[in-house]
């Protein structure tokens, strides 16, 4: 495989993995008020979730994988793990590494959930909020097609998704406050 195509699948991985992310933080918070989302009774909502989170997992791993083999990206295994040591724009890079390490924490308490019990797994679930802007963050810093209207228009797209999950999560109307 090419220098080229390797760059190219590893920008591409992260791009759909950034809307798949997208997609399970605002399912995680649909799922989250006990109400259907639409057509979708609450198990479906879920079910949904869980498929766009492990799908956002395999992609980040296929897009950390591709450009870690990329000659031109120059990652090492620590920048997987370290954040803000990388050679090309370390602040961004490292914000990727910091979106990455959440997503371990979230995906280990996730499959130790019946072990942890639902405190702690609310408490850790909790980070994505601050995963999901940093993800974003190091896609606008770090990407180099950021400056491409294609992608503002998915980053604008994934970023008014969020907004407008967080904005109904927190309306006073929201489910789980109607008793309040």
């Amino acid at each position: 495989m090419t220098n080229e195509a390797l760059w190219a699948l590893g920008r591409g991985n992260g791009i759909v993995a950034l809307a798949f992310m997208t997609v399970s933080v605002a399912l995680g918070i649909a799922a989250r008020s006990g109400r259907p989302l639409l057509a979708l009774p609450r198990f479906a909502v879920s079910d949904v979730h869980r498929f766009a989170a492990l799908s956002a997992t395999l992609l980040v791993a296929l897009h950390i994988g591709l450009l870690f083999l990329d000659p031109y990206a120059k990652l090492r295994v620590i920048d997987f793990v370290v954040p803000f040591l990388g050679a090309y724009r370390p602040l961004w890079q490292g914000l990727g590494t910091v979106a990455v390490d959440v997503l371990a924490v979230v995906v280990v308490t996730g499959l130790l959930r019946q072990r942890i019990g639902p405190r702690v797994f609310r408490f850790v679930h909790w980070a994505t909020y601050l995963m999901w802007p940093v993800a974003m963050a190091h896609a606008l810093g770090n990407g180099t097609d950021s400056d491409r209207v294609w992608f503002l228009a998915i980053a604008g797209c994934c970023a008014a998704i969020v907004a407008a999950s967080l904005i109904w999560r927190l309306r006073a109307n929201f489910s789980e406050y109607a008793d309040a």
